[in-house]
């Protein structure tokens, strides 16, 4: 009897081991539990972008006089200033902790950030993006309205009265 007892606890000990084995299995073939895969950039397109980024902070770096042209506080204050438009102020404060441990110039965010805002709302058809955007007005915080938005605030200043 006892060497029945031990060959039954040896047979549940394998299939239990067996399944175990083809469990994991299946689940790594699956994806890791019906994740659907999202498809790669190409690396010439990834390759570009990052082109693009470095061609970018080079230009601002360039450009701009102090400390608000260094690599590392262009790419924080944009990042923060990006973050401010789209109202994730969380993740925008934590970026600014670190702005300002590189001490990087306040100043310079305050002035991109009221350049945003002036340039008014980004039009969805158009092919001007948020990021081009902020590097703009990062260049260039004086960066005069668009024309619509110059438009907008016409009749506004204007208090309202028509002449008849």
């Amino acid at each position: 009897m006892p060497f029945i007892s031990s060959l039954r606890q040896f047979i549940a000990v394998l299939c239990t081991v067996a399944f175990s084995l083809t469990a994991g299995a299946a689940f790594a073939q699956s994806g890791g539990g019906g994740k659907q895969a999202e498809p790669q950039k190409p690396a010439a397109d990834t390759a570009k972008e990052g082109q693009k980024k470095i061609d970018e902070i080079a230009e601002a770096t360039r450009l701009l006089t102090g400390s608000a042209g260094n690599p590392e506080c262009v790419w924080l204050g944009r990042r923060v200033v990006s973050l401010l438009w789209r109202d994730d102020l969380d993740t925008a404060f934590r970026h600014l902790e670190l702005y300002d441990r590189f001490a990087c110039p306040g100043a310079h965010i305050q002035a991109t950030f009221r350049c945003l805002v002036r340039q008014g709302n980004i039009d969805p058809k158009a092919q001007e993006t948020l990021n081009g955007r902020v590097h703009a007005c990062w260049l260039n915080p004086g960066l005069p309205p668009t024309p619509q938005e110059a438009a907008a605030q016409a009749p506004a200043a204007s208090g309202g009265t028509t002449a008849r």
